[in-house]
């Protein structure tokens, strides 16, 4: 019988490329990762890596196996919710990512409510990037997480992770020392998140559209301080409205099409678990009408 935990650890090896990176992400030293990998080949009577010097590859019966684990996790998720369904009352830990921006004005009011609701629930709330999420909901490390993509840059499906609709959806603001449109800030320096993030490659693509590359100066990833930067005169920021809470006076905020939708992100099979189900009750509460309505 082939053991589920050496088949997680299959499964983020197929995700996350190398044995440092699956030992890393699940708390485990990269010879013990090895060492499990190689039981677990043994278990299944075939070759499931194949090594090239210093990295190690998925055979195609590895592939194979870890198409069938995602099933197999996704069923378990499943079950899990069905024995929360089957307990009397929500309690213990429930692990929450959310982005900075949701942590600061949405988070508190959906954990009041959730609390008033659920008090024996333990929400316990994590800053994390979307880019983050995936390998945080499968190593187990979150049970749940607020991801946001925007209408030129769509979020990346991936595997063993589900999506609910969009929560909630924001316009986005050109923050400059005055009114104008994208294209009047061509030759602008630019103020944008740092690059391997959604949000940088949301400035890119928008002034693509517009007909012109940004010429960054700043790459700050907090947009109260890129507005700062804007109100002395350091450039001009793209800025999703939870983050126009501390606008300076100074500082002209130019409504545009685009905007930043908010999904909740669980493990496959976990959408029916109470607990996830409270979780965007809560929210739903807390986010402003104007807002679910966009």
């Amino acid at each position: 019988m082939l053991d589920v935990r050496r088949l997680r650890l299959l499964r983020e090896l197929a995700h996350l490329g190398t044995i440092a990176a699956v030992a890393d992400a699940l708390a485990f030293s990269p010879s013990a990762v090895s060492q499990q990998l190689s039981v677990l080949e043994r278990e299944a009577g075939v070759p499931l890596l194949e090594r090239t010097g210093r990295r190690v590859a998925l055979t195609p019966a590895g592939r194979n196996l870890v198409r069938h684990t995602e099933a197999v996790l996704e069923l378990l998720e499943r079950a899990d919710a069905e024995l929360a369904h089957a307990r009397s009352g929500l309690a213990g830990p429930l692990r929450i990512g959310a982005y900075p921006s949701a942590v600061r004005a949405l988070v508190p009011a959906a954990l009041a409510e959730l609390a008033a609701r659920h008090p024996e629930l333990e929400a316990m709330v994590s800053e994390v990037d979307p880019a983050a999420v995936a390998a945080a909901l499968r190593a187990g490390e979150l049970d749940l997480a607020l991801v946001h993509e925007y209408d030129l840059v769509p979020a990346e499906p991936a595997e063993g992770i589900a999506l609910t609709g969009p929560v909630f959806a924001e316009p986005m603001y050109l923050a400059a020392r005055s009114a104008g449109t994208l294209a009047d800030h061509q030759h602008s320096p630019w103020i944008t998140a740092p690059p391997g993030t959604l949000c940088h490659e949301l400035t890119e693509r928008a002034c693509q559209a517009a007909g012109f590359s940004p010429r960054v100066r700043h790459r700050v990833d907090d947009f109260a301080a890129q507005l700062a930067l804007v109100a002395a005169g350091q450039g001009v920021a793209l800025v999703p409205h939870l983050g126009t809470g501390h606008c300076p006076p100074n500082v002209t905020l130019t409504r545009l099409p685009i905007y930043r939708r908010t999904r909740t992100a669980f493990r496959a099979g976990a959408a029916a678990h109470p607990a996830v189900a409270a979780f965007a009750a809560a929210l739903h509460t807390a986010v402003p009408a104007e807002l679910r309505a966009a």
